[in-house]
């Protein structure tokens, strides 16, 4: 078992399982089959689809290597099961003001769910360590690049992460 743990709300494990299943199950046994071919017409070394279909699985191979040890050592946090807080922990919702006077809607999830398109933010990252633990009305600061820029928190949700 890894020593760092991997949290992760429950949507984001059920789509590393995904993955993992369709590439065990679909993509694999397809470039294996792909591969076979191959090397049943003759010489290797010459012969484009061996020689990617071989590069491909060793791709999958590792992937599938990957995904399985993530999925071994995740501790799936449900948001929705969690007790109310006003305090920030893992897959909080948490409504915040910038420094700039803009408002912005950030939800903590584990490192293999980041999408930035969706505010979702790693509970690593430098913004969602500088929250965890402080609560609804607490003010907090954030070191960036430019400085440091004060965040004030607005409101705190456990609520599903799609």
């Amino acid at each position: 078992m890894s020593a760092h743990k991997n949290y992760m709300t429950p949507a984001g494990w059920q789509a590393l399982k995904d993955e993992l299943f369709q590439l065990v199950n679909k993509e694999r046994p397809e470039i294996v089959q792909v591969v076979n071919w191959a090397a049943s017409n003759g010489d290797r070394s010459e012969n484009g689809d061996y020689l990617y279909g071989k590069r491909r699985m060793r791709e999958i191979d590792r992937r599938i290597r990957f995904l399985t040890k993530r999925l071994e050592a995740a501790e799936v946090v449900d948001p929705e099961n969690r007790e109310a807080t006003d305090q920030i922990f893992f897959a909080a919702t948490v409504t915040i003001e910038r420094g700039d006077g803009s408002e912005q809607q950030v939800r903590i999830v584990g490192e293999d769910e980041i999408d930035a398109a969706k505010h979702k933010i790693s509970w690593k990252s430098p913004l969602a360590r500088a929250l965890i633990k402080a609560r609804e009305g607490d003010a907090v600061w954030l070191h960036t690049p430019q400085g440091r820029e004060q965040i004030e928190i607005l409101a705190v949700e456990y609520v599903r992460i799609d």
